[in-house]
């Protein structure tokens, strides 16, 4: 009989081995943005640039990127009471949230402008949440909303002396205490209730006149006030001549609590790391903030800060999720080469690189206004008012759409929760809905159209310094000129996407290279373009795109 032999054993490859995948991102550099920094010389704050590429190293780190991801895993608390039943209100965050906030204001990224009598302050504090947005975005609640106080308290100097100093401060004290007894102040707003939404004139919290003047008490419920605390709220109340603006202080001067009762946090889509609550007032001590009767016209101003931070934050998600899908797509191959190098995945990158571009190119424009709006220049004020509300509405509608591409990049490992992606993704529908829906900013536009004839002379003032060198944005601008002649409300939300898109071909037709204005202005006015992204036409100089467009290694 003959023996066989035994087969002699081989060991597989271990099948944990991974390859092909890419590395982490984080350290990287946030403010690694030709357009950025471009932007920011070109507005007036070419002074702030070196503090700026040093925020956007620390945001990229791996130690920022953690206490992001830990502020959104770690919800805050709602805690009514104490151990003793004691009603407190207060809100406890996890300490990720602190280390992000203390950095923020510390950057001066909340109302630190108001107080600096540099040229371009209001542009460096927008090229700063450029960069340290790619950490978080629910704590730029709470900073976008103290930097807009300022302007609305400023229509009550009393109260503007007393609190102004300690809400342009760069120091972060979370503990509620008496607001003057601090070195710096988070301030909030209470706008909304359940009846009415963006419709504020119909809010039924009231405010009644206390024998001492210009001190009321309020009686009512909000339905959305985020970051509940914050030292004091700018709220609109319906006051004996009619809905007024009121400051409402945490805690009273004499140490006491006011009476601010948080029935429950918001279970919201995203934005997760923000504590979003429904205040009750009830016999809630406040201060009248401008004339009874005027409290809309008291808190726009406020408004048009905080929705100029809804453009920039939008931007700012468009840049993180391209950096993440261009870091991907560098790293990982298919089909015998990475993916960056795949023709059609290089259409789709190159294409969110020239939204991305555009939305960047308009905030940092915007910002300028802003900065020159409050120094005293009338035609940049009349500016900012149309286009800041066209941004609005454009930018962040963008931004789902855009996020949900650059997820894709990724493939499957983007829809998983570790890879950051679905955080993006589920913050950005927010800021469309923020300061006014599409529908509330669209009409606005058109307001301000109607009623203020000057904001149209300086939108198309604007336009007119790119006239002549792109003729698909010549005739663009001729489009728009007959829309405004028959301008309706059922067509309201059309013509502002037009002067959205106008308005950035211009901007990159001036400031921008040739292939990234020509790819703009063939797709987005031309008509050379599909439906989705990743449909520039063949013509399009992708690797001139991509190279401006730098994403990370």
């Amino acid at each position: 009989m003959v023996s066989t032999p035994a087969p002699t054993w081989q060991p597989l490859n271990a099948t944990h081995d991974v390859t092909n995948q890419p590395p982490l991102l984080a350290p990287y550099d946030a403010s690694e943005d030709t357009a950025l920094l471009e932007g920011l010389r070109r507005e007036g704050a070419g002074w702030a640039e070196e503090g700026i590429r040093r925020l956007g190293l620390r945001a990229g780190s791996a130690e920022a990127q953690e206490w992001a991801e830990q502020a959104n895993t770690h919800e805050p608390v709602l805690r009514t009471h104490d151990r003793y039943g004691n009603r407190i209100d207060e809100v406890d965050f996890h300490p990720s949230w602190h280390h992000l906030m203390r950095a923020s204001i510390a950057e001066g990224l909340a109302g630190a402008p108001w107080a600096d009598a540099r040229p371009g302050a209001h542009v460096a504090r927008s090229a700063g949440g450029l960069v340290w947005g790619h950490t978080d975005a629910g704590h730029g609640c709470p900073t976008s909303m103290t930097y807009a106080a300022v302007p609305a308290l400023r229509a009550q100097p009393e109260l503007a002396k007393v609190y102004e100093p300690l809400l342009t401060g760069r120091e972060y004290e979370p503990e509620l205490r008496v607001p003057t007894q601090k070195s710096g102040l988070l301030a909030g707003m209470g706008m909304t209730e359940k009846q009415g939404g963006s419709d504020v004139r119909t809010n039924t919290t009231a405010a009644t006149p206390t024998a001492e003047p210009g001190v009321y008490t309020l009686r009512g419920h909000k339905w959305f006030t985020s970051a509940p605390m914050c030292d004091v709220f700018l709220v609109l109340a319906q006051a004996p001549e009619g809905l007024s603006c009121f400051l409402v202080p945490r805690i009273l001067p004499d140490g006491s609590r006011n009476t601010f009762r948080i029935q429950r946090l918001k279970d919201k889509l995203g934005n997760r790391s923000n504590a979003s609550s429904e205040p009750e007032f009830d016999g809630t001590v406040a201060w009248l903030v401008g004339p009874e009767g005027r409290g809309v016209k008291t808190i726009i101003e406020m408004v048009n800060c905080t929705r100029l931070d809804c453009v920039m934050m939008s931007a700012t998600l468009m840049r993180k999720t391209l950096v993440e899908a261009g870091h991907h797509a560098r790293h990982r191959s298919a089909f015998g080469a990475r993916l960056l190098d795949q023709p059609l995945m290089r259409n789709v990158l190159a294409d969110l690189a020239l939204e991305s571009e555009a939305a960047t190119t308009l905030t940092l424009r915007l910002s300028g206004a802003a900065d020159r709006a409050v120094r005293g220049d009338a035609g940049e004020a009349a500016f900012r008012r149309i286009a800041t509300a066209v941004g609005k509405y454009w930018v962040t509608k963008r931004g789902p759409a855009f996020t949900a591409e650059a997820l894709e990049c990724l493939g499957g490992n983007g829809y998983v929760e570790e890879s950051g992606m679905p955080r993006h993704y589920r913050e950005a529908p927010l800021l469309s809905i923020w300061e006014g829906s599409g529908n509330v900013n669209a009409l606005d536009v058109l307001r301000a159209l109607r009623r203020e004839p000057g904001t149209a002379q300086a939108f198309f003032d604007e336009l007119a310094l790119a006239q002549g060198a792109d003729a698909r944005l010549d005739a663009a601008v001729t489009r728009l000129e007959n829309l405004l002649v028959n301008g309706s409300e059922t067509g309201a939300r059309r013509l502002v996407e037009h002067m959205a898109l106008t308005l950035q071909a211009s901007l990159l037709v001036r400031h921008a290279p040739p292939a990234v204005a020509d790819a703009f202005c063939a797709t987005r006015l031309g008509g050379d373009w599909g439906h989705s992204f990743g449909t520039l036409p063949d013509t399009a100089d992708l690797g001139a795109i991509l190279d401006r467009a730098r994403p990370a290694d």
